[in-house]
């Protein structure tokens, strides 16, 4: 019998996969823990060797440069940035940072990749204290061309907050569902100050709160286009973009599950498990169906809407202290594709807004391109829609993910 790969090498191994693109560090993760088995612990800290070694890789890759200039085989450079990591980001002892990490190294670089990091750890407190002069594309490890649209567009104060943000491991949060309340809220569950029955997490996941459907998981930026919405007992509500149904539950926990809800997705498999996650949150009539928004709104829901919630498929700019990956996997072309589609969708599901409706058009992005600018681009060839008000927010300031939201009202 051969034993179970440690939770390090297991980490490599997801670096390595994930470095060749086309799967997310989320999926590799849940992939490894179904695979072996792994108990709370250990995926905590399989994803955090994960996460933090992509959400530093430039400061770490500076690091590993230092130590030695020069190419590095491509599979032992992750390996002693994944070390790195260990010691600089995660603050592990240095037997446990070091030591487990060589034991991965094939015999040959062995001794290699033991020097870098036992003089890594030698140097600590002179890579610490260097940090703060380097670039900020390094510092902060974001690409370059994404630093510098930030700092056009908010400025150096702004820009080096969010960067700052970024780099730090995400809170758990989660909101009470008030039409099925849980009896008791455990000591781990910590209040959120000014924003009644939200709450930090603490620990393991409440797994039997949520499959009761008494707590769901999500961030605190998600309210503002609920809260623009402003979705009333009785309405006919059309969530356009709504896996895995987030909103959606919110809009029903405002309303005690008194809406009649059409929720849509464009893939099929996201179907099923947001229907079970609407009806766990106290929906009352709620249908759900497949629908491709960048296509033509079917018939019989054109003018059918009092609201039409848009959480469109966006850039995922304002959440990249959560979403590791998409620093990466960004660039400004795809943020112009985006920006393309996103007018597309707009145009085909305000469609469905009745006279006198409104419509929230979302996103999870701080890019004035996928944000104001598409808004304001429809609403050059929508005469019948008008903007009553628009809100960003900036993930520092806000101490949680950033959004936008705009509420359009159909005047005719």
């Amino acid at each position: 019998m051969t034993s179970s790969p440690s939770v390090r090498a297991l980490a490599w191994k997801c670096l390595l996969r994930w470095s060749q693109g086309g799967i997310f560090a989320e999926t590799l993760i849940a992939r490894a823990t179904a695979e072996h088995k792994l108990q709370a612990a250990d995926r905590a800290l399989l994803q955090a060797i994960v996460y933090d070694t992509l959400r530093h890789m430039s400061w770490l890759d500076h690091i590993r440069k230092t130590l030695r200039p020069g190419k590095l085989e491509e599979k032992m450079r992750w390996l002693v940035l994944m070390g790195l990591c260990q010691l600089f980001v995660l603050r592990q002892a240095e037997h446990a940072a070091v030591s487990e990490t060589v034991r991965l190294a094939p015999q040959r670089v062995r001794g290699v990749v033991n020097g870098m990091l036992r003089n890594a750890a030698r140097r600590k407190a002179e890579f610490d204290a260097e940090r703060a002069s380097l670039p900020l594309a390094v510092q902060f490890s974001t690409p370059t061309w994404l630093v510098n649209r930030w700092l056009s567009e908010f400025g150096a104060t702004e820009a080096r907050a969010m960067l700052e943000w970024n780099t730090q491991t995400p809170p758990v949060y989660a909101r009470i569902n008030p039409v099925n309340p849980p009896l008791a809220i455990p000591a781990a569950w910590e209040p959120l100050p000014d924003l009644p029955g939200w709450y930090r997490l603490h620990g393991a996941l409440p797994m039997e709160a949520l499959k009761a459907g008494q707590l769901y998981v999500t961030d605190p930026s998600t309210r503002y286009c609920v809260q623009l919405l402003a979705p009333q007992p009785g309405e006919r509500v059309l969530d356009a973009c709504a896996a895995p149904g987030g909103k959606s539950a919110a809009m029903l926990a405002a309303t005690a599950g008194h809406l009649h809800l059409l929720a849509t997705d464009v893939e099929e498999f996201r179907l099923k498990p947001l229907r079970e996650n609407l009806l766990r949150a106290g929906g009352l009539d709620v249908q759900v169906e497949l629908h491709d928004w960048s296509q033509p709104c079917p018939a019989e829901w054109a003018g059918g809407f009092d609201a039409v919630l848009l959480d469109v498929p966006c850039s995922n700019s304002g959440v990249l202290q959560r979403r590791v990956d998409a620093r990466w996997r960004l660039s400004e072309a795809e943020i112009s594709r985006l920006a393309a589609l996103q007018l597309r969708i707009l145009e085909q599901a305000c469609v469905a807004v009745r006279p006198g409706g409104r419509l929230v058009y979302s996103t999870c992005s701080i890019d004035r391109e996928e944000d104001r600018s598409v808004v304001e681009a429809f609403l050059a060839c929508h005469p019948e829609f008008c903007l009553v008000r628009d809100y960003l927010a900036l993930p520092h300031r806000e101490q949680a993910d950033g959004a936008y939201a705009a509420l359009l009202s159909r005047v005719k």
